[in-house]
């Protein structure tokens, strides 16, 4: 099986060495120190001339949490309508509700506001309050098409069961598990073999100094990509 490599990038540069050393395909972000915050329309447009390989955006107004209110749906609706103007491939979101239950009204508004674009749910997923039952209602969305996860843990290499048992109540389906936070380069092939996840997802594990403010660095892309290949054979 192949296995996608997905890779955060914050810069025009870090895009287009992830893309250059094997990413299939980019997290934009801005902020990435607070998790990650909705990039401005100019990068957004900027990355999407610089490479070949599809762009995801994170659409997310603040970083004081996944519980958002009119104004802030206002913001992310007007956001994903801007992602889809600069080209983006697709959005990157995540709500929850104040009982941390996926917020079904704001996720289907955001999915109809993203008309056609990939949709992942991002780490928000992490925090609901039961994560099998999160993941049910994410398949009843047929717009969201991955979500990503750490098993609820900080990384996903404390959550292996549960990853892999994420996989399988997927399996079949239109969404992949995408698994990452925490994934290091060593441990990225036993994890893919323990877990049959068929996505995984890079940011400080492939930049410089393993700090997730520095820029990726591309001989710790093509690694994980020759590892991810050598399982695929």
């Amino acid at each position: 099986m192949s296995v996608l490599l997905e890779v955060i990038a914050t810069t025009v540069a870090d895009a287009r060495i992830a893309a250059r050393a094997g990413a299939d395909r980019l997290e934009l972000v801005t902020a990435m120190g607070e998790g990650g915050l909705t990039p401005s329309a100019g990068l957004i447009e900027a990355v999407v001339a610089a490479v070949e390989i599809p762009v995801n955006v994170i659409v997310r107004p603040h970083s004081r949490g996944f519980v958002y209110d009119a104004d802030d749906y206002a913001v992310m609706l007007r956001d994903i309508g801007a992602a889809r103007a600069a080209g983006a491939n697709g959005i990157v979101i995540g709500m929850l509700g104040a009982d941390r239950t996926i917020d079904r009204t704001g996720l289907a508004r955001a999915c109809e506001a993203a008309a056609g674009l990939a949709v992942t749910f991002h780490r928000a997923f992490d925090e609901a309050r039961d994560l099998r039952e999160a993941l049910d209602v994410l398949l009843s969305f047929d717009a969201v098409t991955n979500v990503l996860t750490s098993g609820g843990k900080p990384s996903v290499l404390q959550a292996q069961t549960t990853i892999s048992e994420l996989v399988r109540q997927a399996a079949g389906s239109h969404c992949t598990v995408l698994a990452g936070a925490g994934l290091t380069i060593d441990a990225v092939a036993p994890f893919v073999q323990s877990t049959r996840v068929e996505a995984v997802h890079f940011g400080s594990g492939v930049r410089v100094g393993g700090n997730g403010l520095a820029p990726v660095d591309e001989e710790k892309v093509a690694r994980v990509r020759a590892l991810l290949d050598a399982i695929a054979h």
